[in-house]
């Protein structure tokens, strides 16, 4: 019962993460919108699988690897945040497809990779794992290797179910789209996520 209640909490935990609107939220709805919901989907899945990586360092203890991620931060932050400017400028200059052409499926598994890499370029998610379960008062409980691998588990089925759920309700949008709102949509996508690769650089600054 006491893993069963872990993963309930670590669902939770991966839901909150997931919600929030960031960079890699606005990519992975762009490509729900551009490329179909199963592109979308596997952006999510990427997202989902590094926020589980990062669970696993808080929640097992893994200090050696908590410091080092942190340690290079500036250079993953830097590589991120150029990835980010890259990718909008591709965006903006990428021509729409129409609602009903299928995803290249050559490139589906590049959906999955590059999201769970950027993801993994902000070491800093690590911090957040480690305040929310320090918050719930699950650091000291999650010594126990079973419970910890329940909680991380359960973070990665949290942020799974988010994802899903995004990438159905925008596919189904999707169809009801004129190439005018894709087109809007694309420069509007690649207009924010310009902005979050900019401030990431900029925050190396200070």
């Amino acid at each position: 019962m006491e893993q069963v209640s872990f993963l309930f909490k670590g669902l939770m935990v991966g839901l909150a993460v997931a919600a929030p609107v960031g960079p890699m939220s606005v990519l992975c709805m762009r490509r729900c919108m551009s490329d179909g919901a199963l592109a979308g989907l596997l952006s999510g899945l990427g997202i989902a699988a590094a926020d589980a990586a990062y669970a696993a360092a808080a929640g097992f203890g893994l200090a050696s690897v908590s410091l080092l991620l942190l340690d290079y931060q500036f250079a993953l932050r830097a590589v991120g945040g150029l990835a980010l400017i890259g990718i909008a400028l591709r965006i903006f200059l990428a021509a729409v497809p129409s609602a009903e052409k299928n995803p290249n499926r050559g490139a589906l598994p590049m959906a999955f990779l590059s999201c769970f890499l950027l993801t993994l370029a902000n070491p800093t998610t690590i911090l957040s794992f480690l305040a929310i379960f320090a918050g719930l008062g699950l650091v000291e409980q999650t010594q126990d290797y079973g419970v910890a691998g329940s909680l991380v588990l359960g973070v990665f089925l949290g942020s799974t179910l988010w994802w899903v759920v995004l990438s159905g309700a925008i596919g189904i949008l999707r169809t009801r789209l004129t190439p005018a709102t894709l087109v809007l949509i694309n420069r509007l996508s690649a207009a924010v996520l310009l902005a979050f690769g900019l401030w990431a650089l900029a925050s190396l600054l200070q």
